[in-house]
């Protein structure tokens, strides 16, 4: 049921989804099963993940493929006209943080995926940030293989994350690691991977929470994630208004249409002693660090970021209270 719901979310076929441990370890299993070879080319976004770069800096070390960063158009995101003209016949794989992790900023899944196609090339989309919050139709973005957490907008258990792998493509790719319930033992010197894309999933699993997984992506489903959305990208506006009234602060969101995480910065405090005041007002908020996505701090002289996430659940009168707070707390 669980595998139903996954697909459901992303309009998929069940055999296509893995359930795993958490978005990296989901991410980790579809980029280490790419054969890559000496020169083959990684295109990515100059706001891409931290734990991502890294692994795409390990195969340029290990193997000797090269990392070319994609530019930005005017307002901060992936631009795919630019994509376009990067393309040859060494580019191996195109790789796009959906959503980063610091700030708004929603990268133009589906325009890429159009290119991608164009020219069949291997399409990975990490979706942390965006599952639970927008819609997902992989069949409109037209990626090859998606990862995404649970914990995060779609509000499931620590500890659960999910991978999707195209059917054409599943046949293609032998997991880094494997066991006896992704590779069968059919006789002393033979094994066969399972046809699904459970292949990249091994036996011992926390079933009680991926049956919190479950249930989390059908309270979703019900609810309507074009609804959820919405909801969120307006009490996010709301939040960013409010936000840039206030002296010295910066809201560091780029994007055309920013999403529900907001981040600022104040030319005073230090993002982690403001978050600290938040929470001793009891609200939610995280510090994202430059390092988590270093070439976009880089590019734009980022400091550490206060981050807020309004969710569907919140109501006007919190974002205002926040508001209110930090009016206190950053004089």
């Amino acid at each position: 049921a669980v595998y139903r719901s996954v697909a459901r979310l992303l309009n998929v076929d069940s055999d296509e989804i893995a359930l795993l441990e958490n978005a990296t370890v989901a991410w980790d299993k579809a980029f280490y099963s790419l054969p890559f070879n000496e020169g083959d080319r990684i295109l990515t976004c100059q706001s891409e993940y931290g734990a991502n770069y890294v692994a795409y800096l390990q195969m340029a070390k290990r193997i000797g493929v090269k990392i070319d960063v994609i530019p930005n158009d005017e307002f901060g995101a992936v631009d795919p006209v630019a994509l376009d003209s990067m393309i040859d016949d060494q580019v191996k794989l195109i790789s796009i943080t959906h959503i980063p992790t610091n700030g708004g900023l929603v990268n133009p899944a589906e325009a890429i995926g159009v290119i991608a196609r164009k020219h069949n090339i291997l399409y990975l989309l990490d979706a942390c940030q965006s599952a639970g919050q927008m819609p997902l139709d992989v069949q409109a973005i037209g990626c090859d293989m998606l990862s995404a957490a649970g914990r995060k907008f779609l509000r499931a258990p620590r500890g659960t994350g999910f991978l999707y792998v195209r059917r054409s493509l599943l046949q293609t790719l032998e997991p880094s690691t494997i066991d006896h319930f992704a590779g069968v033992w059919v006789d002393a010197d033979n094994y066969e991977l399972r046809p699904d894309a459970r292949r990249f999933e091994l036996w011992e699993n926390n079933y009680a929470a991926r049956m919190g997984l479950g249930v989390a992506v059908d309270y979703a489903l019900d609810l309507g994630l074009d609804v959820i959305y919405a909801r969120a990208k307006s009490l996010a506006d709301r939040l960013r208004t409010g936000l840039e009234k206030i002296s010295g602060v910066t809201v560091q969101d780029l994007g055309r249409e920013p999403c529900a995480i907001v981040t600022f910065s104040f030319d005073k405090m230090v993002s982690e002693q403001i978050a600290e005041k938040l929470s001793a007002q009891n609200i939610n908020a995280s510090v994202s660090d430059s390092e988590t996505t270093r070439l976009d701090a880089i590019a734009r002289n980022l400091p550490h970021l206060v981050r807020l996430s309004p969710h569907y659940y919140n109501t006007e009168d919190e974002i205002d209270t926040v508001l209110d707070v930090l009016q206190t707390v950053l004089k």
